[in-house]
């Protein structure tokens, strides 16, 4: 078996990451934490990598079967998604901001 090893993913706290009820949310996120896609860039072993808005990470890997997000290899389409609502799985999990790292 492998192991696989990889940097975290948290890296800072923001407000983007407090949880708002489902009516104050346009996107229809219904109360779940939402932000938004900021920036892409690549990690050590050259995985796409988005910068979220709450200051998470999130790795977007294209890796069909399991994993098929072809846009992500596609400049032009990441560029489109810049700004673009992202449900922030670290935020969702309500990190505690002890775990954080500036």
């Amino acid at each position: 078996m492998q192991k696989n090893v990889e940097p975290g993913s948290v890296t800072k706290a923001s407000p983007d990451c407090e949880p708002a009820m489902a009516s104050a949310r346009p996107n229809g996120s219904h109360g779940r934490p939402v932000s938004r896609i900021e920036a892409f860039r690549r990690d050590e072993e050259g995985h796409w990598v988005a910068e979220l808005s709450c200051g998470h990470t999130q790795h977007l890997r294209h890796q069909p079967p399991w994993q098929s997000r072809a846009w992500v290899m596609d400049g032009a389409e990441r560029q489109r998604r810049i700004g673009a609502v992202f449900n922030c799985g670290w935020c969702a999990q309500a990190v505690d901001g002890a775990t954080l790292v500036d």
